[in-house]
């Protein structure tokens, strides 16, 4: 009698996907590379850097609209080779969580910080006036402890966020320290605002601790450690814009984590956020009833993947998506 061998543990199965991104360097359009043999197998709440954890993502879907199209020759046209059209691929995902990089990928273009206002200001601004004065962050700092010196942390008691940035000086191109934020055209444009880096700046934090002279951060900056010149403001709200010129780009990556078998991730190289198009629902808050009257409000988020040349051959390529077989699992 002959026997069947066992195929098993070949089903992928996942609770949930979750997303991680990090910045591409928008001067040289260099994104972060997700390299599956050197650190697939990652625990899921320890990215290496830069992978930031932006959390579990519901609705994940992504699609491939790139043409195939025949290449026919003979009398009868028959076809003998073909070819690929125009590269296009799309992603889009809910994400369950609310923070500052969430609604500013779900968004797609400049993403603000609200500084607080000077007190005493009665002219209200849509994406926040005349901020108070910023407090120069001092030598020794790094991207978890900022040196403020005394009689100036007392200004900034534990759960303040910050934005920690260098001051506008009418310079054009892109700015924001570590993640390009937003593209200045010129310093008319921003008003020649000094606050207006720290307005759009990636580099925020929340005070968790307050000694005499520092203040210690629950969170690193994403932008890393303060450049010289920076200073801290007090945010008190992010507000991002449906409209705005500038379009963010970003590596991400998405990991279907292991429930029984292999785990599952997509690598886009290049994501660019396009809300709303692939789908055509134009949708940008997914709401969920949990029991009436409370409800779930989760950020929509639509990406277009951009092209990226792939080292080892030179081909281009839109994403990679990796397979991590569960042990003793069948190959094929």
């Amino acid at each position: 009698m002959s026997t069947i061998p066992s195929r098993s543990a070949m089903v992928s199965v996942s609770r949930q996907m979750r997303a991680y991104f990090a910045p591409v360097d928008r001067c040289t359009e260099t994104p972060a590379v997700f390299d599956p043999g050197l650190y697939g197998k990652f625990p899921l709440s320890m990215a290496p850097s830069p992978w930031v954890d932006l959390g579990w993502i519901e609705n994940f879907q992504r699609t491939y609209e790139t043409p195939t199209q025949p290449v026919r020759a003979g009398a009868k046209g028959l076809p003998c080779t073909q070819f690929r059209g125009p590269l296009e691929g799309r992603v889009e995902f809910d994400f369950q969580q609310w923070g500052k990089l969430q609604m500013a990928l779900a968004g797609g273009s400049e993403h603000m910080n609200v500084l607080a206002p000077v007190p005493g200001s009665t002219t209200p601004v849509a994406s926040g006036g005349t901020p108070a004065p910023a407090a120069a962050v001092l030598a020794g700092s790094t991207a978890s402890q900022l040196v403020l010196g005394t009689g100036v942390v007392g200004g900034f008691p534990v759960g303040t966020l910050l934005a920690v940035d260098v001051d506008y000086q009418q310079q054009v191109g892109y700015v924001g320290t570590g993640i390009s934020a937003a593209y200045v055209s010129s310093a008319i444009a921003v008003k020649q605002d000094p606050n207006y880096v720290r307005r759009v700046t990636f580099n925020v934090g929340r005070v968790a601790q307050v000694t005499a002279a520092s203040v210690l951060l629950a969170q690193p900056l994403l932008g890393g450690v303060p450049p010289a010149g920076a200073s801290a403001q007090a945010v008190v709200a992010f507000v991002d814009r449906e409209g705005g010129s500038f379009f963010q780009e970003w590596s991400a990556l998405f990991v279907a984590e292991e429930e029984s078998g292999g785990r599952v991730c997509f690598y886009y190289p290049r994501l660019s956020p396009n809300p709303g198009v692939s789908s055509g629902k134009f949708m940008r808050e997914q709401v969920t009833e949990i029991a009436k009257p409370c409800s779930t409000i989760g950020l929509h988020a639509s990406f277009l993947a951009l092209p990226y040349v792939d080292e080892n051959d030179g081909q281009t390529v839109l994403c990679y998506r990796s397979y991590f077989p569960a042990p003793l699992a069948a190959i094929y």
